[in-house]
C-alpha cells in the first residue's frame, strides 16, 4: 500500500531552484535513502514530505490518518523535564488508561454495595481496558524506553537528570529517541547519524531494519545505508531518480545506466548524422529528391535523446609532503591525562608506536578521549603522565572537526591568503576552485558558510600545509558522499602518515591499515581495516563467554558433591550440551539460508521489483531476529552450562 505520493513537486528558494519535478513513492515497510551533493535538496524534499515547508507546483498524497516522524539534522530536545519524563511523555495515553484499570480495580473491591449487573457490567469494561492497555504495549513501555535509552548509550547516566543538563549531541540522541518510540507510520530521518559512535550506529541499524513503518532517510554515512535501504532515489540537476538495492548496487547500477545511456545517445548521433548528409545530398536531386524529404520527416519525428548529464563538478585535490619524515614517526608510551577539575583519568597506559607511511584509525565509544589524544599529540593540551615522542622532519598537519582554525570575518581568499601571502593571487584562487571555490564566491565570510563549505576551506588550507604527517579528527563530517569519496582518493595517494578520529566505517575501511581502539585503562592494536577490528572483537566475545563457562565448570568441578547431586548435574549437563549442539546447528542452517536470500537480493531481476525486494527484506529481517533469539538462546546455555 502507497502511504506517499510527490508527483511533479517543484521549490525555488527566491530566483534560485533547488527541485524540479520531483517524484517519489513510499509504501508501507519501504527502506529508502535520499542521496546527493550538498545544496541539492535533500533536506528540503524531507521537510516538504513533513509538512513544515511548501512546495510551489505540485501535489502531495497520503492518508489523512498517516502519522509522520521527522527528525531534522539539527534537532535537539528543549525541556525542562529529566531524561525518564521525557521519554515517559511518549506514553501518556498508556499512563491514562493504567490510572483508570486502577480506578476500576479500587470500584470492584466495593463489589458488596454493588448489583450483580452493575459488578458484571464492571467486569466487562475492565476486560476490554485491560486488553487495549495490553495490546498498545501497556505491559511493556518502561522496557521499551529502557532499550532505546541503552541502545543510545544512556544507560550509565541517572534518568532524574534534567535534559537541560546535557550537552548538544546528547539533546539530538534524545530526540531521535523519543521519535523511534512513538513508532509513527512513516520515520523521516535527516542524517540520523550525527553524534553517534560506532556502537551506537550499529545498534541503530539493527533498530531500523526490523522497525514495523517506513523508514526515508538521508544520510552520508555510506556504510549505515547499505546496512538499512533497499531503495535509493538520488537528487542530481534538481530531479530524482530511483534505484531498486543497497547504496553499494545504486553505485553499481548508475554507472552502468549511465554506460548504456550514452551509447545509446551517441548511436543516435551517429544515425542523425548519416540521415542529415543523406538530406544534403539528395534534397536537390529531382531523382532522389522525395526519398531525401522522407528522410527528413523520419529525422523531425525522431524522438531525439539529450546527451546523458555526467556527474556535477566535484572538488579535486591531493596532498604532497615538503619533505620525507624518519621511519619513527611517533612514540606514545603509557601515557595518561585528566583535566584540572577532575579526579578520574579521561585515558591511561595509551602506549602507541606509529611508523612512517601507516594509516592508523582511532575508535572507541564517545567521551573516551580521542579527540583529546590528538591534541596531545598536537602539543595544545599536556598530559598528566606518559611521554610523546615526535620523530625526525616529522611536519604535522591537523584537520580540526570544529573549525577552530578558520577566522569567521576573514573571506574565503582571505583565509587561504593570509597563510600563504607569497603565493601569487592567481595559484590561491585556483587551489580554491579545486575545492568548488569560484568566481565571487571567494569573496564570501566564512561565517557565511555552511558546514561542508568550511570543511571544504579547511582541507584547502590543510592541503597548502604540505605536512608529512596527517592528524585528523572527523574528516567526513559535514562532508556530502562525492566530497568524501574524493578525500578518499587523495588520502590514499598520499605518501606520508596518518592518524585519524572517524565514525564513517566506510571511510575507516577505505584508509586504515591498523584501528587502534582507545579504552580508558589503554589503547589495543588492530593490525586490519574496520571490517577486521569486528571481526576480531567478535573472536575475543566469543573467547570470553567460553572462558567464563569453563571456569563456572570447574568450581563445580572442585565442589564435593554426593553420588546423586553429581548424577543429576552430569543428566542436565548432558541435556543443555544436546540443547547447544542443536542451537549450533540450527543457527548454522538459518545463516546459511540467510546468506542464500541476501545473495539472491543481488540479482537483478530482484532488487529491480519492488514486491520481490521488499518480501525478501522482510523474511531476511525475521531470519535475522530469528538468529539473534537463537544466539541468545545459545549463550545463556553456554553460561549456565
Amino acid at each position: 500500500m502507497i502511504i506517499m505520493q510527490l508527483n511533479g513537486i517543484s521549490k525555488s528558494f527566491g530566483a534560485e531552484q533547488i527541485l524540479s519535478n520531483i517524484k517519489l513513492e513510499i509504501k508501507e515497510k519501504d527502506r529508502i535513502a535520499i542521496v546527493g551533493r550538498n545544496g541539492a535538496g535533500k533536506s528540503t524534499l524531507l521537510k516538504i514530505m513533513a509538512g513544515e515547508l511548501s512546495y510551489d507546483e505540485g501535489d502531495m498524497h497520503k492518508p489523512k490518518d498517516l502519522s509522520i516522524g521527522y527528525l531534522s539534522q539539527h534537532t535537539g530536545l528543549k525541556s525542562d523535564k529529566t531524561i525518564w519524563e521525557e521519554m515517559l511523555a511518549v506514553f501518556q495515553h498508556l499512563l491514562d488508561q493504567e490510572k483508570d484499570l486502577r480506578l476500576l480495580e479500587t470500584e470492584m473491591e466495593q463489589a458488596a454495595s454493588l448489583t450483580k449487573a452493575n459488578y458484571e457490567q464492571l467486569l466487562h469494561d475492565y476486560d476490554k481496558k485491560q486488553q487495549a492497555f495490553e495490546a498498545g504495549g501497556g505491559y511493556r513501555y518502561e522496557a521499551d524506553i529502557k532499550g532505546v535509552l541503552t541502545g543510545l548509550h544512556f544507560q550509565d547516566y541517572d534518568y532524574g537528570t534534567p535534559i537541560n543538563e546535557l550537552s548538544g549531541g546528547q539533546k539530538t540522541r534524545l530526540a531521535l529517541g523519543k521519535l523511534l518510540l512513538k513508532k509513527p507510520d512513516l520515520l523521516i530521518l535527516d542524517e540520523p547519524t550525527n553524534h553517534l559512535d560506532i556502537e551506537t550506529l550499529s545498534w541503530l541499524e539493527n533498530y531500523l531494519v526490523n522497525y514495523p513503518g517506513a523508514v526515508t532517510i538521508v544520510s552520508h554515512d555510506r556504510y549505515f545505508l547499505d546496512k538499512t535501504v533497499t531503495i535509493v532515489y538520488e537528487i542530481s540537476y534538481h530531479r530524482t531518480k530511483k534505484y531498486y538495492g543497497t547504496y553499494s548496487k545504486f553505485l553499481e547500477q548508475k554507472a552502468l545506466n549511465f554506460e548504456q545511456e550514452m551509447k545509446e545517445f551517441e548511436k543516435q548521433q551517429v544515425e542523425m548524422k548519416r540521415m542529415e548528409e543523406f538530406i544534403q545530398k539528395n534534397i536537390v536531386r529531382a531523382s532522389t529528391t522525395k526519398r531525401a524529404q522522407s528522410r527528413r520527416k523520419q529525422l523531425e519525428k525522431m524522438d531525439k535523446l539529450d546527451k546523458p548529464a555526467g556527474e556535477e563538478s566535484s572538488a579535486s585535490f591531493s596532498f604532497k609532503t615538503k619533505r620525507r619524515s624518519g621511519n619513527d614517526v611517533l612514540k606514545i608510551d603509557d601515557l595518561a591525562f585528566h583535566y584540572a577539575d577532575s579526579n578520574e583519568d579521561l585515558f591511561s597506559h595509551v602506549t602507541l608506536h606509529v611508523n612512517i607511511g601507516e594509516r592508523i584509525a582511532l575508535v572507541g565509544p564517545n567521551g573516551v578521549g580521542k579527540t583529546t589524544l590528538l591534541k596531545t599529540i598536537l602539543g595544545t593540551l599536556k598530559p598528566t603522565r606518559g611521554t610523546i615522542q615526535i620523530g625526525t622532519n616529522v611536519e604535522i598537519g591537523y584537520y580540526d572537526q570544529e573549525q577552530m582554525n578558520l577566522t569567521p570575518s576573514k573571506t574565503i581568499l582571505q583565509e587561504l591568503w593570509d597563510e600563504y601571502p607569497t603565493v601569487n593571487e592567481k595559484d590561491i584562487r585556483t587551489v580554491l576552485g579545486n575545492f568548488l571555490f569560484s568566481g565571487d564566491d571567494v569573496l564570501k565570510q566564512v561565517h557565511t558558510l555552511s558546514g561542508g563549505e568550511k570543511a571544504r576551506l579547511s582541507l584547502a588550507k590543510l592541503m597548502m600545509q604540505q605536512a608529512n604527517l596527517l592528524v585528523l579528527d572527523e574528516p567526513t563530517n559535514h562532508l556530502d558522499i562525492d566530497s568524501k569519496e574524493v578525500l578518499e582518493a587523495a588520502l590514499t595517494d598520499f605518501p606520508g602518515t596518518i592518524i585519524f578520529v572517524s565514525h564513517d566505517r566506510y571511510f575507516i575501511n577505505k584508509i586504515t591499515d591498523q584501528v587502534v581502539e582507545m579504552q580508558r585503562d589503554g589503547a589495543t592494536v588492530y593490525l586490519g581495516d574496520y571490517d577486521y577490528y569486528i571481526e576480531k572483537k567478535q573472536e575475543q566475545a566469543e573467547r570470553e563467554r567460553l572462558r567464563r563457562s569453563t571456569e563456572v565448570i570447574n568450581k563445580v568441578d572442585e565442589k564435593k558433591l554426593s553420588f546423586e547431586e553429581e548424577k543429576k548435574l552430569r543428566s542436565e549437563k548432558r541435556k543443555t550440551e544436546r540443547k547447544i549442539v542443536e542451537l549450533e546447528e540450527a543457527i548454522e542452517q538459518l545463516e546459511n539460508e540467510l546468506a542464500n536470500l541476501e545473495q539472491k537480493m543481488t540479482e537483478p531481476e530482484i532488487y529491480q521489483n519492488h514486491e520481490k525486494t521488499l518480501a525478501l527484506a522482510k523474511q531476511t529481517g525475521e531470519m535475522k531476529q530469528e538468529i539473534e533469539r537463537l544466539m541468545e538462546e545459545w549463550t545463556a546455555l553456554q553460561e549456565d552450562d
